[in-house]
């Protein structure tokens, strides 16, 4: 039985002689609310991009529930969801008028669900797209994706320009649509508090690589804050692993990924936010990069 609505392997796109996603390799649960994180250029965009099909894989594998993504497939296309960075919207048409559009292009369209949110998120139906805020122009791309009621809704920097109400209330209402719905939701955003919120699963993309993929909940289980002896790190990396360190004078914190219970007394034990965790990862990306590229300067000198 089908478990997974996004499953990658080995999966990688290459422009050039440029990696811009390699050796990626996740699942994303059915019926899951999946957050991915990543600083700019760590390859969400091409993730997003290869699921969709608007890419093919220079290596690797990828399956959308058990086929090869493909723009040119009605049956694929019909279970897919996408909003993209760009927004792509007809501006001279008014906002009634692409809920029209939406209506004759997909054939499991919920008007109801577009009209009610649009009014929820207060967004005036006989306005031009062009004329609305930025941040009114990603609510309307929001709902006509939603109202599509795809299996897998894929959403990429989503929240860019809209205001915190107004993105609280569209969470809520994706959340709703999940919560009755068959749908998986993939989405990408800076911003890890409404993550939190609304995803039960994270994936952190870092140096084009997947570094972290799993739920919210073993994330926060797993991870803690020690602050201890300095001279009991190495004790602490052989049974765990250090993800940031921190020192100053005999004192160490150290944010690890436990690998069973910490009894020491002489580690004083705390919990991490999801924040924390993610810019942890992150952080630790930024400086192996850092690392590998003095590394190759010395090689030239």
């Amino acid at each position: 039985m089908m478990t997974s609505a996004l499953e990658t392997h080995a999966l990688g796109k290459r422009y050039g002689r440029h990696w811009a996603l390699r050796d990626c390799s996740l699942q994303i649960p059915i019926g899951s609310v999946t957050g991915l994180v990543g600083l700019n250029g760590a390859g969400k965009t091409t993730l997003l991009h290869l699921a969709v099909g608007l890419l093919e894989p220079t290596i690797g594998r990828i399956q959308v529930f058990g086929e090869t993504p493909s723009q040119t497939s009605p049956r694929f296309l019909a279970r897919i969801g996408f909003v993209a960075q760009e927004r792509p919207l007809y501006r001279r048409f008014l906002v009634k008028e692409m809920l029209t559009l939406g209506k004759n292009l997909n054939l499991h369209w919920d008007n109801d669900l577009a009209l009610s949110s649009l009014a929820r998120l207060k967004i005036p139906m006989a306005s031009p797209v062009g004329k609305l805020s930025g941040g009114q122009q990603a609510q309307v791309s929001l709902v006509l994706a939603l109202a599509k009621m795809p299996r897998l809704l894929l959403l990429d920097e989503p929240f860019a320009n809209v205001d915190p109400l107004a993105r609280q209330e569209f969470l809520k209402i994706l959340l709703e649509v999940v919560a009755t719905r068959e749908m998986t939701v993939l989405l990408s955003s800076h911003q890890i508090a409404d993550l939190h919120k609304s995803c039960d699963h994270l994936i952190i993309l870092s140096a084009l690589q997947v570094q972290v993929a799993d739920d919210i909940e073993s994330l926060l289980a797993n991870h803690k804050l020690l602050i201890g002896p300095r001279v009991g790190v190495d004790a602490i990396s052989r049974a765990h692993t250090i993800v940031q360190a921190s020192h100053s004078g005999r004192q160490s914190n150290l944010l690890v990924r436990t690998h069973s219970f910490i009894d020491n007394p002489s580690w004083q034990v705390q919990d991490v936010t999801l924040e924390e965790i993610a810019l942890a990862y992150l952080t630790l990306s930024v400086e192996s990069a850092q690392a590998q590229q003095q590394r190759k300067q010395e090689v030239l000198q």
